[in-house]
């Protein structure tokens, strides 16, 4: 009970004892009222608020902008990270060309040097073979090979021997020597495949070069735009906290003036209960029991909504952390091998986008630690009927990835992702799924 209640309600008691007691006159004393601010002091806090408001959402819009420009840019570091993944497949391929092209060329080479040698050594034989035969008076071709023969039949297998040995060594000279073209062509041919491989290889390691170059570019210009977004998140935090203090302080002035009027209205029932009761005891020479003024009446809270938003907005500026929040408050996030790990998440205490839903509708309803699931914990509404203390999904194809609560007028608190922090935001339509889940009402 409120002190301006309390005052109320010993004033109606005290009335009652003297009026009882048939004491005409005497009154109990009236309790101070409380400050009534100017109607300018709340016009005045209302303009601050609303002009807060409109740069609030100026930098949203600023914000959402840049947001755009960053996903873009994250879309073109993706895009380059796989691009350099395929210039280092196309260099390991081209590498292990180049590697086969030098086996076969050093093996192609092996076979022609080896063949240059047998060349060599048949025509050695052969030369020794001629000058032998010539020593000996039996040059092939030449008649003295055939002098000296004892009998008709050892002049022919002479010359029979002399042809086959002869005959056969040429032959064999001419076979090798073809033999020597063929592993020289092979040779050649293996040598220009290997400087084609070479080649490739060439412009391969200069594509993965360009390729690496196009993603440090990427990336530079990314961690550029994160640091723009940054300094917004950070100028639009600084001008949300002075709407909400904006935004209270109206709050204040305004509940101010309502327990003055209402303290005038207490005051007005009373005087008349005192007038009426007084006239009582002058007409009938006291007695009567009169009866306590009644307190005024206060109006019930709309179900629960206020109380679900209350707690979503006192964790405003809490760390995001994937995986954090419970029934109870902010726990230390969990680690996803990825972009939550890169921002230190499971090093954060703090709530993701459902962790935020669940502390904010513990009173009302336990909800699961899954977007996709709280879509369906309730009942579903289409979004043009959507109404303060609703939950806003986005998704698509591959399932819901976010969810947020309705505040009224376009504005909703949410936890975003990771390196940022519980806030107010405007609604977001693009993505967003086409109905709104109702716990409440």
């Amino acid at each position: 009970m409120g002190h301006d209640q309390r005052g109320l309600t010993l004033a109606g008691i005290c009335l009652g004892l003297v009026l009882s007691l048939g004491v005409p006159g005497l009154a109990a004393a009236v309790p101070p009222p409380p400050p009534n601010p100017s109607d300018a002091e709340i016009n005045s806090s209302k303009a601050d608020a609303t002009a807060k408001a409109g740069e609030v959402g100026k930098l949203t819009n600023q914000l959402a902008q840049a947001e755009q420009r960053l996903a873009a840019l994250q879309d073109d570091v993706e895009l380059k990270m796989e691009q350099a993944n395929k210039a280092l497949v196309d260099m390991q391929y081209a590498q292990d060309e180049a590697d086969q092209a030098d086996r076969e060329a050093q093996a192609a080479r092996k076979e022609s040097d080896a063949a240059a040698a047998e060349i060599e050594r048949v025509r050695t034989d052969l030369d020794k073979f001629v000058a032998s035969s010539y020593q000996q008076g039996s040059t092939i071709g030449s008649i003295s090979a055939y002098i000296g023969a004892d009998s008709p039949k050892d002049l022919l297998a002479r010359a029979s021997l002399l042809n086959s040995v002869g005959g056969g060594q040429l032959k064999a000279l001419d076979e090798m020597r073809r033999a020597q073209t063929e592993k020289g062509n092979k040779d050649s041919a293996a040598r220009k495949a290997l400087e084609v491989a070479q080649a490739k290889q060439d412009a391969a390691q200069r594509a993965k070069h360009n390729a690496d170059a196009a993603k440090a570019n990427a990336e530079h210009a990314q961690n550029i735009q994160e640091n723009q977004n940054s300094a917004l998140e950070a100028d639009k935090q600084s001008v949300e906290q002075k709407l909400f203090e904006a935004q209270s302080k109206v709050t204040g002035l305004q509940g101010q003036r309502q327990r003055y009027q209402d303290w005038l209205a207490q005051k007005q029932r009373e005087d008349e209960e005192r007038a009426r009761q007084a006239a009582l005891a002058a007409n009938k020479g006291g007695g009567g029991s009169p009866q306590p003024p009644r307190g005024g009446n206060v109006p019930p809270a709309s179900g629960n909504v206020e109380a679900v938003i209350a707690r979503a907005m006192s964790q405003l500026g809490r760390p995001y952390a994937w995986g954090g929040g419970n029934a109870s408050g902010p726990t230390r996030g969990i680690r996803d091998g990825g972009v939550a790990d890169r921002f230190g998440d499971y090093n954060k205490i703090g709530f993701d986008c459902s962790g935020l839903m669940i502390f904010a509708f513990a009173g009302v309803r336990s909800l699961p630690h899954y977007s996709g699931y709280q879509y369906t914990s309730g009942r579903q509404v289409p979004l043009s009927q959507m109404r303060r203390g609703d939950m806003l999904f986005w998704g698509g194809g591959g399932g819901i990835h976010h969810v947020a609560l309705y505040l009224g007028g376009g504005q909703m608190v949410e936890a975003p992702q990771s390196g940022s922090y519980v806030k107010v935001s405007a609604v977001r339509y693009g993505g967003i799924m086409p109905y709104a889940t109702r716990l409440i009402g």
